[in-house]
């Protein structure tokens, strides 16, 4: 996808922000829609697709992070989260909610600009290992590696963003360990622990989707000292 042809909703209850963010990102080549609050965002939504969302969290009402839940439900539209909270537990609980990625408040549009490119330059279509398997098998678990889809049986498991990229990552080395740092470097992340624990709370949402036991893992492995590992059967 080229960072041109993207299509971004922003929704912020504060007017002055909005404008200002739907000038800059349409000066900076997208296409952007605004809404000022999640019911208008709702309404939005019904009828437009979207490449992603930036997304307020504080907000009278339906805040940015019941709207992200929600959103989880049935979309896997990239969110990034906008909001004054800076400290490590308000940024978790947005990644836990299904957000790809976290901006406090007061920030540089430039740092907003770098951080939505990155995440749409994580989209692109991977062209499939023609040598590997096209279907990994996870308990009743199956990944389709060349269309980039989680089924459990005959249901779509919906992944976020993040949660494609991640399964691209491990299953072109499957059985073999990633390490944390690696995964943050494939995720188009700065380096850091801040951004360690941030993949570990993406992996902890994954495991979710894939084991029947998330806190004994069998396919999405911890390998001690060495990082994860997908298993698959």
């Amino acid at each position: 996808m080229s960072d041109f042809d993207a299509h971004l909703l922003i929704v912020d209850d504060d007017e002055r922000i909005r404008t200002l963010l739907q000038k800059f990102l349409i000066r900076s080549g997208f296409l952007v829609t605004a809404a000022r609050d999640a019911a208008h965002a709702r309404r939005i939504l019904t009828g437009l697709d979207f490449d992603l969302i930036v997304l307020d969290l504080m907000m009278p009402g339906e805040d940015g992070l019941a709207l992200t839940r929600a959103l989880r439900e049935t979309s896997a539209v990239p969110i990034l989260l906008l909001t004054a909270k800076g400290e490590t537990g308000n940024r978790i609980e947005g990644l836990e909610a299904g957000a790809d990625d976290y901006l406090a408040k007061p920030f540089e549009p430039r740092e907003l600009l770098l951080r939505i490119n990155a995440i749409l330059r994580r989209m692109p279509e991977v062209p499939a290992d023609e040598t590997g398997p096209k279907v990994l098998m996870l308990g009743p678990i199956r990944y389709d590696t060349e269309r980039g889809e989680m089924w459990q049986g005959e249901e779509l498991v919906r992944l976020t963003a993040t949660e494609i990229l991640l399964m691209k990552i491990f299953a072109a080395s499957c059985n073999e360990p990633i390490s944390r740092a690696r995964l943050v470097e494939e995720l188009g992340r700065d380096r850091g622990q801040a951004q360690e624990r941030a993949v570990d709370v993406q992996i902890t949402r994954l495991r979710r989707k894939i084991e029947s036991d998330p806190k004994q893992p069998r396919y999405l492995q911890t390998v001690r000292g060495a990082g994860y590992m997908l298993a698959p059967e």
